[in-house]
């Protein structure tokens, strides 16, 4: 996942939440930091986002997959 699907996944799953959750959500799993300090700090996108749909109780069918752009929109 690169840093560009992490931000439409964000905005997919969250819409007008998402910037809020990405500053202010608490990640346990990413050593007590949030989305956006883990990702300043070079931790993987996808591993951020896991970490915030764990947080934010997203079913884990909708953990994969999102923020892809359809190769046919390219």
């Amino acid at each position: 996942m690169r840093r560009s699907e992490f931000q439409r996944a964000v905005e997919a799953e969250f819409g007008s939440r998402g910037p809020a959750l990405t500053v202010d959500l608490v990640l346990p799993e990413l050593g007590g930091r949030t989305a956006d300090e883990a990702l300043a700090a070079g931790a993987a996108p996808r591993e951020v986002w896991r970490a915030l749909c764990a947080a934010a109780d997203v079913p884990p069918e909708r953990w994969y997959g999102v923020g892809r752009l359809d190769p046919r929109q390219r």
